[in-house]
């Protein structure tokens, strides 16, 4: 059966004035709707609907092709065969609703959520109903955390560290050994660690040298990558999740100086992005022990004001954090005013980074943690870097 909290989501749907949440997903596009419905996908090479009102039964539309698709969920399955058939069927499910939340949002602005293509707004629109975002309806059902995945969290958080540590102390051991050692050495030993402490991630981790950290994307190849010298500066950008069901992310970034002590300028544009990252998070922090409405667009307000105002605005080039879930870029809410505008309220029970950064043309510093939300206060889950690690001098 289904883990789907049916009753809450139908209170929610009435407290918000909508007729329902209409859920669609063909070739698996839309991860969300399988989380918030609490079921596994399966074979899906037809379109599936799956209606849950704010009142009554929900409503299932499925090819005959695949009729099991949706087997688990409660309600009323209907079916069909042709295209026209669809129409009809989705027409007499959806018929007296007036507005209804898909997984949409307006000019795309919060892509993570976007996930229903515009024919099928279309679809939906030309059988007299309002298609609103899910937004927040995603973050409520999606984007909060159980004790058990805030755990998981905690527990890949671990790993991470001990793996930026590691990496710190490899570029030690080599440098101070007359070794070669290079961007990709250090990123392959980082999936390594991984390997060995049960942890994966979607993708390979950043280890960015010298101007390379002036690239926030930039992930080393055989091609690319550099060879880590003496009085370089090197940026890490590690996330990792557990090897288990439901697990979610952990997500940070340190950068440290190959020498003994880090040369002013690294520690100069080092504190701007310090404070920055601080004084996001105590905004979120009194926000929550005061018990204030805080959005996501107002979090990004506050980093970015900081590094405006020391000069270096244009080089701040993303957004101060995104939500973190099962997804390193979860469904929830994001420190976001700058690529978009994210107008959705911090609640309890999510997690998101705060991680600013200054890219300039020689190097680029970022510094990221984690922020989970309680109820009544928050709280950064790792370790906080002070400061730039003196790699050859720290570690000793």
């Amino acid at each position: 059966m289904s883990s789907m909290n049916l009753t809450a989501i139908q209170t929610t749907l009435r407290d918000a004035g909508l007729d329902g949440w209409l859920f669609y997903d063909h070739h698996h596009r839309d991860p969300i709707a399988y989380r918030v419905l609490g079921i596994a996908p399966k074979i899906c090479t037809r379109r599936w609907y799956y209606l849950i009102p704010a009142e009554g039964e929900p409503a299932k539309l499925v090819h005959r092709v695949e009729k099991g698709s949706l087997a688990s969920l409660p309600g009323t399955e209907h079916e069909y065969s042709s295209w026209k058939e669809q129409r009809e069927r989705l027409g007499e499910i959806l018929r007296g609703k007036k507005t209804l939340a898909m997984q949409y949002s307006p000019l795309n602005d919060i892509p993570y959520v976007g996930l229903v293509d515009a024919g099928t707004v279309e679809l939906v629109n030309s059988l007299g109903v309002e298609v609103v975002s899910s937004a927040d309806l995603v973050q409520l059902f999606e984007g909060r955390w159980s004790d058990e995945d805030l755990a998981s969290h905690l527990e890949a958080g671990k790993v991470v560290h001990a793996a930026v540590h590691a990496a710190f102390a490899m570029i030690r051991d080599a440098v101070r050994t007359g070794k070669a050692i290079g961007e990709r050495d250090v990123q392959q030993e980082i999936i390594r660690l991984f390997e060995a402490n049960g942890v994966i991630a979607d993708e390979a981790p950043i280890v960015a040298v010298n101007t390379h950290s002036a690239n926030p994307h930039y992930s080393p190849t055989r091609e690319t990558s550099l060879p880590i010298r003496p009085d370089d500066f090197v940026l890490l950008d590690v996330w990792a999740k557990r090897k288990t069901p439901r697990a979610v992310y952990f997500d940070i970034t340190w950068t440290g100086f190959v020498g003994e002590e880090v040369p002013r300028r690294y520690v100069e544009i080092f504190e701007i992005v310090r404070k920055a990252r601080d004084a996001a998070i105590e905004l979120v922090k009194q926000a929550m022990r005061e018990g204030r409405p805080l959005h996501g667009h107002e979090v990004d307000d506050a980093a970015r004001g900081v590094i405006t105002r020391h000069g270096y605005g244009e080089y701040f080039v993303h957004r101060t954090g995104h939500s973190i879930g099962e997804d390193v870029h979860g469904s929830g809410a994001n420190m976001d005013n700058f690529e978009t505008r994210d107008a959705r309220r911090i609640i309890p029970r999510t997690c998101f980074s705060v991680e600013p950064g200054i890219y300039l043309s020689e190097f680029g510093v970022r510094s990221e943690v984690n922020v989970y939300v309680e109820e009544h206060d928050a709280r950064v889950t790792g370790e906080v870097q002070e400061a730039v690690v003196p790699i050859l001098a720290a570690l000793r």
